[in-house]
Formats: C-alpha cells, structure tokens, sequence
C-alpha cells in the first residue's frame, strides 16, 4: 500500500524499553499536547531555556538512550523519518516526504526531503539513513530500542539519491511508528560509523533543530539553535529555526530542589513533577503539565525461571495482594490511573483487563494456600522449609520508584510475601537482565504502539523475563505480522488477557509524565510518546 503524506525479533528490545519506563512519566492530560503551555501572545525568538531533569543516562547518542531525562534534550538533536501525530496515533512526514509500504508489510520505501543538512554539513541521502540502520546492530547493549525496531531486517538499499528501501524477513506492521522514533533519529555517516563508546561520550551530528554544545556527565547538557534549519516534522507550528536559542538541560536529582528551583525562577522547567510538590507549585507562576504515556506499564518483571516464580499460582498471588489504587494516591502525581492492563490507556489497541487486576487480599491468601505455602512464626509463609522471599531490584531514575516499592513490600507482607528491595543505578539495568540475576524489576517501557509486547515477551525475542513457551508468542507474532487492524486489534487483546490471566509479569500503575514550567515559556509540547519537542517552544 501507498502511504502518502497524511496517511497512517531482535534481543534486545525490551532492555532499553525497561529503563525508559522507569523514568518516563504520563497519565490522562489536563493540559494536553498541542497546547500552550503558556498565558499567549505573540511568539518571538531568542531567549535561553533552563530544564531541570532528575538524573543522567551517561550518554548522549540519541540511537543508544532509554531514559526520558536524557531523551527530553537528545530529542532536540536529531530528526525522524517519520512523525507521530500524539492526539490521533497517525504517522505524519518529517524526513521522508511520502512512503511506500508493501501489502505484507515487508518492504517499506522511503521518499526522503531534499536539502536537509546535518550538523556536520554533510547532506541527507538514502546512503546516510542506509549507513544508520546497517550500524545498529553494532551498537551493543546500549542500543535496545533501536535494534528491536530493527529487529529481522534483511536489507536497507539506497535505491537511488532519496529513495531508501529496508526490507523485512518477516512481515513487520510495527516498523512505521519506529521510524517516528527517537532511537531511529538520523545521524550522519560519520556519527553512524563511529564507535558506540565515542558517540555517547561526545554526541553526534544530528539535523535535527538544535546541536549538542556541552556535556558534563551528572551534570548538564547544553544545546545550541541550528542555523538554517527549514525541515520541521509536519506537525510543528513554525517553520524555520527555533524560535529559543539555547538549551542547558541540568542534573537535580532531589524533587525538592527542582522544585525550589523553579519557583524562584532559578529554572523554567522541571521533570518529574511528585505529588509532594504539586501544591507548591499551582499556587505560582508555574503550569503543571501532563500527558500519559503510551506502553507498557509500571510493573513487577518477575523472572519466570526462578522455582518461586515458575507457580502460576505464587505470580497470581502477588498480583492480587497489591492495592493499586492505594499506591496511586500515597506516591503518584495526582490524576495517575492504577494499571488496568500490561498497556496503558493511551495505547493503541489497549482492553480494560481491570476486573483481573482487583485488589483481593483474601484470594491472594487462598491461592498461596493452595500453592502449599503456609503461614510460619514470623507470618512469612513457609513450604519444604524454604521461606516465601524474593529480591525485587530498581534503579534511582524516578522518585517516586521507591515509596511505591516499599508500599508494595508492605501490601505483600501482608499475606506472608516477604519482598527485599535492592537498589542499583541505572547502568546496571542493561547488565542485571541480560545476565537473568533477578527474582523481580521495577520498571514500565513507553511506546506508541501494542508491539512493544512482543519486543518485550515473546520468547522468540530476548526473553529476558524468561517466560516459557505458550499461546502467548503466537498472539505476538501474528499482530506484528498483519495490516488488518480489526485483526491486530484482536490479537493485541489476546496477549494483554494472557499477560494478565497467567501474571507473567504483575501490572501496578501507569506511568504519567508531569512537568512543571514556568508560566512565561510557551508552546512546550509533548510528542506522541510523551517526550518533549522544544523547536516551538518560546519565552516572553
């Protein structure tokens, strides 16, 4: 099929999908994309935007990075094939003018726009995406998302100067929205051939609207308006350069001081916004911004080969013996809704799995009894003289990860699960799933479309929650693999059903991006993933 421009299995998707989640944030928006974040006027360029983000990936290529308070400035960096539209789902024009997209969703034809430079001065060509997706593979563990989206890839020709064509083994219907991605943004063929370990210490050349000027690890990243710029996304207001000319993204990790900071006006935009400091803030100069991400929810990743977790009955214990609800209103930002499904509301495809996701301390108990765990002395459950115990690991990438673990500990202990927390720093996520050295991770994955449950759990994939083989993989399988969206849609539903039915893994909150921004900084929008995108934005 045509898309015109107002149209419509590698291992190691899930790893980056995982730490994204954990550090994104979203739920139902009351200020929505797609408006002002400001009180109005007349735009007007110049001026220096100061965003105060939580933590630091350790890497500025935008291919290589998982973590929304990294990606809010790498997005700035570089340009997509494509756009996602965040009110409709739809795929839009950015670099590619049109596309074409074979019936079995193999082969996907790429008409790029001329006269797009990077940041190099080198021109965009069909060569220069062909030299991108052929280095992705080679990116290590770093680049998950990417290599996913890739995942299965048999060719990427440059059919001639603008034309590029990237052919499928296997019919692929997710590739598209991976193209409005950040992870698949463009870098030049110089960036692409260099090495993973060089492009995340010194950036790449993007050719995108703003161009990395500074990188101070656990610090800060400073960005620059790109002179000439005249290739939005199609779904930007301006057309042109940016309206700001410079970006210093800093390194606060305490709420508070984010918080603190923005009131006094020390910054003008924060991220992740708590529900401890919402109040501060409304009162102010100051506009809370929300919007829910798409995805994969906040969850419990068990290791499905462990003996423990291997009892569907255990699993299904833990799932019903946590209160979502109370989590929700003791740690999240107001307006955050308790998961009611492996997928968050906003995503395509999504089902109410609600009723299977209910607080039930009594079945809980039930089911453990059945399972032959009985209660012990220290009302921690005991069977053949083993304790009722697992280690459940997170990273210190978003504040509200802790308090909502040892809410969870609480609600367990409750029916004699005994849960011990351990905490790691987000570069040992990569390294803690690939090595399966966990009972249990807390994490949530952000994407715009329902395939993120195969580049996650099928276990034709990496597998790194070592689910075993079930009906599961065929529901998976087949949605990537069909155009019929009535057909997807079905099968999409199927998976969430067996996700929850067999708690492969255990849904607990959606994740729901909050920002907190001056009220003189307009036009501050989320993308469809709930990132940002700055190149409208304005102070005045």
């Amino acid at each position: 099929m045509t898309a015109h421009p107002d149209s419509r299995t590698h291992r190691w998707t899930a790893l980056a999908a995982l730490v994204t989640g954990s550090l994104l944030l979203s739920a139902c928006s009351s200020s929505g994309s797609g408006t002002s974040s400001g009180e109005g006027g007349r735009p007007k360029p110049g001026g220096s935007l100061t965003f105060a983000v939580s933590s630091d990936a350790g890497c500025v290529d935008p291919q290589q990075v998982g973590s929304n308070d990294t990606i809010y400035s790498l997005r700035q960096v570089v340009d997509s094939l494509t756009d996602q539209d965040p009110k409709t789902g739809k795929i839009v024009p950015w670099l590619a003018r049109s596309w074409d997209v074979s019936p079995d969703t193999t082969t996907f034809t790429f008409h790029l726009r001329s006269g797009v430079t990077f940041s190099d001065g080198t021109p965009l060509t069909a060569q220069v995406v062909k030299d991108n997706f052929d280095a992705v593979p080679k990116l290590g563990a770093l680049g998950t998302l990417a290599q996913g989206y890739l995942s299965g890839v048999e060719s990427t020709t440059a059919v001639d100067a603008l034309t590029v064509r990237v052919r499928f083994k296997q019919p692929n219907a997710q590739f598209l929205q991976a193209t409005a991605t950040h992870s698949l943004g463009i870098e030049s063929s110089a960036s692409a051939k260099e090495s993973p370990q060089e492009k995340c210490s010194k950036g790449v050349a993007g050719s995108g609207p703003f161009v990395l000027k500074g990188y101070v690890q656990n610090q800060s990243i400073t960005l620059a308006k790109r002179d000439g710029y005249t290739w939005g996304s199609s779904l930007w207001t301006k057309k042109g350069e940016a309206y700001l000319d410079k970006l210093v993204f800093k390194v606060v990790p305490e709420a508070g001081v984010r918080s603190g900071s923005l009131q006094s006006g020390q910054v003008d935009a924060i991220g992740s916004v708590g529900r401890a400091n919402e109040a501060a803030l409304k009162g102010g100069q100051v506009n809370l911004r929300q919007r829910a991400n798409p995805g994969v929810v906040f969850n419990l990743g068990f290791n499905n080969s462990r003996a423990l977790l291997k009892d569907t009955k255990v699993r299904q214990a833990i799932l019903f013996a946590i209160d979502r609800q109370q989590i929700v209103d003791a740690v999240f930002p107001t307006g955050t809704k308790p998961a009611t499904s492996i997928l968050a509301h906003t995503t395509p495809d999504y089902t109410d799995l609600s009723a299977g996701l209910s607080f039930d301390a009594a079945k809980a108990k039930s089911l453990l009894d059945s399972a032959g765990w009985k209660a012990g002395s220290d009302g921690t459950r005991v069977k053949d003289g083993k304790k009722l115990s697992l280690t459940v690991k997170w990273f210190a990438n978003a504040a509200t990860n802790q308090p909502a673990l040892e809410l969870i500990q609480q609600q367990l202990k409750a029916v004699g699960v005994d849960v011990v927390l351990k905490q790691l720093q987000i570069t040992q996520f990569s390294p803690t799933l690939q090595s399966g050295d966990f009972d249990a991770v807390w994490g949530n994955v952000t994407r715009a479309d329902p395939d993120i449950l195969r580049s996650s759990y099928s276990t034709l994939l990496a597998n790194f929650y070592h689910l075993p083989v079930s009906p599961l993989d065929s529901a998976l399988t087949q949605q990537a693999a069909t155009t019929d969206a009535a057909k997807r849609k079905q099968l999409v539903i199927q998976a969430q059903q067996l996700m929850v039915q067999n708690a492969y893994v255990v849904p607990v909150v959606e994740l729901q991006t909050q920002l907190g921004v001056a009220k003189k900084v307009h036009d501050l929008e989320f993308e469809a993933s709930s990132r940002i995108q700055l190149h409208d934005t304005w102070i005045g």
